[in-house]
């Protein structure tokens, strides 16, 4: 039965039991007797409703449930239900707070810029990505309009022009974004951002990488095609100088296995699949190795010494040889004849330490920051003398990185260099 339907017959039996009433009293003690107290009943039972009326009005002022009055006769099955309305409202509004609390956090998490605005581009909401995008700030530029925040020729055209069903790639504070609005709902609009930056600065780097692998290849393969083109034109060709022509490509063979060989430790190194492999390294022997190759790679051309105090270390013995070995390399390749070359392994209060130190030719401080990247040359003519691959140094970032190690350059034109390792104190094994 509906409350309005329980309301009428409650108060229909009320009035019915005044009117009984009355009429008994009138019949035991006269007619003005009995009006007089169905009067003053009536007027209690108006009275009793305009109460409840006054604390019904009162609770809608604030309607919490903890507050809803008791109530007598109907008003108990009112009150009741509005209970039970008010709990599942308010059951319903702790999931929607709950909802909406879930939805702004995982906004908040989300690596892309979220902005809410308006119809007229007034900034609603936004999360701390676009925040960090496009320097907004939720605190301070709420009820700001975002055209005047985001000051861009690109940007406001996108605007006026109105063509949001194609993104606008947008360069904003040495960032390139790709921003696009989605109008949603009557009156508000999103605009999203996505910061491709460092993807751009991938590609760029591939695309750097392929051109520059490209170049170190095509050279020694125009050599090898350039002698085995004369030696099928020419087959009666001096053998002294047959000779020669083998021996050039030769070199220029192992020149690019070496090349080949160094791209793909390098992509090893950076792929994700592939673990560092720690293990026990004999830094005592692994070092003197390394002195036998130079050495050996020297000719006795130089006066190399060898300086071992340091301590074991635990991490991939290839990765740590192959770093290590390039930097003696380079130092051998880069100091002229009769020059002196240092390596040294001691042990520091920040951890073992491996140093090379040369007194070649030197490197200028403009070149020192780019020394790890691909096929940088500081002197190309120098690096196809010396048959350099133009990747050692960035195989020994690479390598470096992976141990939490840092590279530390110091080089001064024609007095000479000194390249150091500082490995973790962490990853020294104590005798």
């Amino acid at each position: 039965m509906s409350p309005r339907v329980v309301f009428w017959v409650s108060s229909s039996i009320r009035a019915l039991l005044i009117v009984i009433a009355t009429g008994i009293a009138a019949y035991l003690w006269g007619a003005v007797t009995g009006l007089l107290l169905g009067f003053i009943a009536m007027s209690g039972l108006v009275l009793l409703q305009l109460f409840y009326l006054q604390r019904l009005a009162d609770w809608l002022d604030n309607p919490t449930s903890s507050r809803l009055p008791d109530g007598w006769g109907a008003w108990t099955d009112i009150f009741s239900r509005l209970y039970k309305s008010r709990r599942g409202d308010e059951k319903n509004q702790a999931e929607l707070t709950e909802w909406l609390a879930r939805f702004r956090q995982a906004m908040t998490l989300l690596p892309d810029g979220v902005v809410i605005m308006d119809d007229v581009l007034f900034l609603e909401w936004c999360n701390p990505a676009a925040e960090s995008h496009l320097g907004l700030s939720l605190a301070k530029d709420k009820g700001m309009r975002v055209t005047n925040l985001v000051r861009t020729p690109e940007f406001m055209d996108y605007i006026i022009l109105g063509r949001y069903e194609t993104p606008l790639t947008l360069s904003f504070r040495d960032r390139k974004l790709i921003a696009h609005i989605i109008p949603f709902e009557n009156r508000r609009q999103i605009l999203v951002t996505h910061d491709i930056t460092e993807s751009e600065r991938i590609d760029m780097m591939r695309r750097d990488f392929i051109a520059n692998a490209s170049h170190e290849l095509r050279t020694p393969l125009t050599v090898i095609n350039g002698f085995l083109e004369i030696a099928s034109l020419q087959p009666d060709l001096d053998i002294t100088i047959r000779h020669s022509h083998l021996k050039l490509m030769t070199e220029q063979g192992e020149r690019m296995q070496r090349l080949v060989e160094d791209m793909l430790t390098l992509t090893r190194l950076e792929s994700m699949d592939h673990l560092l492999r720690v293990e026990t390294v004999d830094m005592r022997g692994l070092l003197e190795q390394i002195f036998q190759e130079a050495e050996a790679l020297s000719a006795g051309r130089h006066q190399i010494t060898l300086e071992i105090d340091g301590p074991d270390i635990r991490g991939s013995k290839d990765e740590i040889r192959s770093a290590l070995t390039n930097l003696v390399t380079n130092a051998i390749r880069y100091t002229p004849e009769e020059g002196k070359i240092h390596i040294s392994w001691i042990n520091t209060p920040q951890g073992a330490k491996f140093s090379v130190t040369d007194n070649g030719i030197g490197i200028s401080p403009e070149h020192i920051s780019r020394l790890t990247e691909r096929f940088y040359r500081v002197d190309k003519s120098r690096s196809r003398e010396t048959q350099g691959t133009g990747l050692g140094l960035a195989i020994v970032k690479h390598v470096l990185l992976r141990h939490k190690a840092q590279l530390l350059i110091d080089s001064t034109p024609g007095v000479g260099s000194k390249f150091t390792v500082q490995f973790p104190a962490n990853i020294a094994i104590e005798e």
